[in-house]
């Protein structure tokens, strides 16, 4: 096995370091030991650390050490530790092979196909899900209404940049308000271009989550604290099924092409469609997936854009826009 890189190797020098050592160089590339001030000793020790000083005991004296010569060996020591870095990954799934055998042994109730395991916590729920995301061979199918929050965006993306990277097939349905998110346009640009497919419906659907055809993930609370992992055959069929249908009604999305603002107002013009035809703000919010002071957001600017004074006022208005 590669040896560890030695101390001295473990940095460059920083600023106070690099002007000590250009004065050493002034003064001939030595320097007495005596002559050293003690508020310096400390970037000396550093220099000698790195080993662009090295002490002479016959003479007491530092003496400059050719930068080259330090560069080319902290470069080796750098490439021994990689090749033994390398060397340890390549080894690492023989050695853990006892241990995934035993977890893979261990009985689960999400795995019994007679009941559906519910799991309270969203941190619990996450750990589960990364589990199972983590393990799919096949195939992950996803659909998540509403906005996508940046966090939540910035925990997906190398999960499911690591899931399609290794052949795995990964289908996302969203509603249109993401269009109106830089991150989440970002992320779909990225795993777009990886071999995911993620589509738009302008429909109301149920947040679910189902891997290689096997488990699937449902909330078990309007609040998303509960979740229910079911692996009942027929249910997941089924489940599958509904996304289908849903992926081939979605329409199809240049996500690196997306206009934002068009995006923001035609998201105003939908929540002004819903208005006309007698919806309240609650229910159209609940139709769109969006938040009561997102819609709140939107009718107010259509109230201003219509010089409407009240919810009632606007939808007629609304209605006979629609009619010219």
């Amino acid at each position: 096995m590669a040896a560890e890189p030695t101390d001295r190797g473990s940095g460059l020098p920083d600023e106070a370091g690099r002007g000590l050592y250009l004065a050493v160089l002034a003064r001939g590339g030595r320097i007495p030991l005596s002559t050293v001030p003690e508020q310096d000793r400390a970037v000396v020790d550093q220099l000698v650390r790195v080993g662009l000083l090295v002490p002479n005991p016959i003479d007491g004296a530092y003496v400059a050490v050719s930068p080259r010569a330090v560069g080319e060996r902290i470069g080796s020591e750098m490439r021994s530790a990689a090749a033994d870095l390398l060397w340890r990954a390549e080894r690492l799934p023989a050695d853990l092979d006892p241990l995934t055998r035993a977890y893979d042994s261990l009985p689960r109730q999400a795995d019994d196909p007679q009941r559906a395991t519910y799991v309270h916590g969203r941190e619990r729920i996450r750990h589960r899900i990364a589990e199972l995301v983590s393990e799919c061979k096949q195939e992950m199918l996803t659909a998540q209404p509403g906005p996508r929050q940046p966090a939540t965006i910035t925990l997906a993306r190398p999960q499911d940049l690591a899931l399609v990277q290794r052949g795995a097939r990964m289908r996302t349905l969203y509603q249109p308000q993401v269009l109106a998110e830089p991150w989440t346009l970002g992320y779909a640009a990225e795993l777009t271009e990886q071999g995911a497919g993620l589509r738009v419906l302008d429909e109301s659907f149920e947040r679910m989550l189902i891997i290689d055809r096997a488990v699937a993930v449902v909330p078990a609370a309007d609040d998303y604290s509960r979740a229910a992992f079911i692996s009942d055959p027929a249910a997941v069929a089924f489940l599958v099924k509904t996304f289908e249908r849903d992926w081939a009604r979605a329409d199809v999305v240049q996500w690196a092409e997306v206009d934002t603002p068009a995006v923001a107002a035609s998201a105003a013009n939908r929540v002004g469609r819903l208005l006309a035809q007698g919806l309240t703000q609650r229910a159209v919010a609940t139709r769109l997936g969006l938040s009561e002071r997102t819609v709140a957001g939107h009718i107010s600017r259509l109230r201003e854009r219509y010089g409407a004074q009240t919810l009632f006022q606007l939808g007629w208005l609304m209605r006979g826009s629609r009619r010219d």
